[in-house]
């Protein structure tokens, strides 16, 4: 899952390199990849074997603590008005990250060679730096998880419903994970004092932490697969209003062909199937549908004296539009200045009640046009 989620967003990035709460997305997912990969004892042993015994054990600490704090950095800057607080949390995140990471590093040195590879189950608990190894480890883990947690509800009340639910489901399960934490610690004092029992409670403890790590996989799924829905019903209703709008830009761009801009290719075959254009092409679309209504705007104010042009009913506004298309001469003079008019604005200030507005000018000029074409025949 983390792998799929990385490589998703590096795309994602690869299209918008200069955003830095997406930039913080993916460091802290692949730290994250890299850390659970190392995470497994032949990952381990085998960096282990290239370096010296312990390298794979700190290796594992320090990657996945880092893409952890990345985690937090990620909440942090996708709040609004987050840039100052989010230097201060970089410097002090950064700050608790390396004293841990050096702490780490320290007791590892100080553990003699022949004790490196140990793990929780070690009956060498009693040794202070294999003890405080564990202890400063889960102490970090357990501040990371709660505060990862702490602002995915956070930012859970600024998201819409549905992401919002992804967001608490991932806060559950760091919860959780910050109690596996706890959990280990108070492990380790148990192993210092009786090395050879409560085997049974650590147990219990790994499969809470396999649970846990299920729940935050759970929300994080759950939010992403409520994204990519989302994305992909904003694709298809943009290239929807962007056929929509066909007839009435086929119009004005043919009277004015010098307000369309760089549009595709000729030879761009599959730049219809590209989801990431749509958008680009729907905007561009209702742009030069405006301007070419604002050039056509004194015909349409001579074919129509004293209508409101402004508010009037989209199929009148047709009419007045194919009117006016046929009162505009072929090559206007460049140096006569003809006073613009208000045409079709809308009710609110919002661009899709804009968007609406041309697509029912757009329907029904595409129905004026069809019934011209009958009566002909």
């Amino acid at each position: 899952m983390l792998v799929i989620g990385s490589v998703w967003k590096m795309i994602d990035l690869a299209r918008a390199p200069h955003d830095r709460v997406l930039r913080v997305l993916v460091v802290c997912l692949l730290l994250l990849t890299a850390g659970e990969i190392l995470s497994f004892p032949e990952a381990g042993r085998a960096l282990d074997t290239y370096t010296t015994v312990g390298v794979g054990k700190v290796a594992f600490n320090a990657i996945y603590m880092s893409g952890l704090a990345a985690l937090i950095l990620f909440f942090i800057s996708s709040t609004r008005g987050a840039r100052a607080r989010y230097r201060r949390q970089l410097r002090a995140n950064t700050g608790l990250l390396a004293g841990v990471v050096v702490a780490l590093v320290l007791c590892m040195i100080a553990t003699p060679p022949a004790l490196r590879g140990h793990t929780l189950s070690t009956p060498d608990m009693a040794r202070p730096t294999i003890a405080c190894f564990y202890i400063v480890g889960n102490a970090y883990f357990l501040y990371a998880y709660l505060t990862s947690g702490w602002w995915a509800l956070r930012y859970a009340r600024m998201a819409t419903r549905y992401l919002a639910l992804g967001l608490r489901i991932t806060a559950v399960g760091l919860s959780a994970l910050a109690i596996t934490s706890v959990n280990r610690v108070v492990w380790v004092f148990l192993r210092i004092h009786d090395p050879g029992a409560y085997q049974t409670f650590n147990t219990v403890n790994w499969s809470l932490n396999d649970w846990a790590m299920g729940i935050v996989l759970v929300g994080i799924s759950y939010s992403a697969a409520v994204q990519l829905v989302m994305h992909q019903r904003s694709v298809l209703h943009h290239r929807r209003m962007y056929h929509e709008l066909t007839p009435l830009w086929t119009a004005l761009a043919g009277a004015y062909p010098e307000l369309v801009l760089n549009s595709d290719p000729a030879g761009a075959r599959w730049s219809r199937f590209r989801l990431r254009r749509t958008h680009e092409r729907f905007y561009r679309r209702l742009i030069e549908c405006r301007d070419g209504l604002v050039r056509l705007s004194p015909y349409l104010a001579r074919v129509a004296p004293g209508v409101d042009l402004a508010r009037g009913p989209a199929d009148q506004l047709a009419r007045h539009i194919a009117q006016a298309l046929t009162l505009k001469p072929a090559a206007e003079d460049p140096d006569t200045a003809l006073p613009a008019a208000r045409i079709a604005f809308p009710a609110g200030n919002d661009l899709g009640d804009d968007a609406r507005e041309l697509i029912a000018i757009s329907q029904a000029y595409a129905r004026g046009h069809r019934e011209q074409g009958s009566d002909q025949r």
